[in-house]
């Protein structure tokens, strides 16, 4: 099974990315995931379900030991033709 997680830690801060942000995008970037796409308001990844999971949980535990107060995530399941199965 391929999975998709977007997601985003609060609080923000336009001028400079927060501690917990920084922490969560190392956490998905160093992770072996198949594709990894981080921006300034939100952040997708895609892999299988073991490695989207386990990123999932060290992105947690790690944000908000980093200070965030609010992470926001949307997990979904791929089909074969890597769109959101329904």
């Amino acid at each position: 099974m391929r999975l998709r997680v977007e997601f985003t830690t609060e609080p923000f801060d336009l001028d400079e990315a927060p501690p917990h942000a920084v922490v969560a995008r190392e956490v998905i970037q160093g992770a072996d995931l198949d594709a990894v796409d981080v921006g300034p308001f939100g952040n997708t990844a895609e892999g299988g379900a073991d490695e989207v999971l386990t990123a999932v949980d060290a992105l947690l535990r790690k944000a908000l030991a980093a200070g965030a107060t609010r992470v926001s995530l949307q997990v979904n399941v791929l089909g074969e033709s890597g769109e959101a199965a329904e």
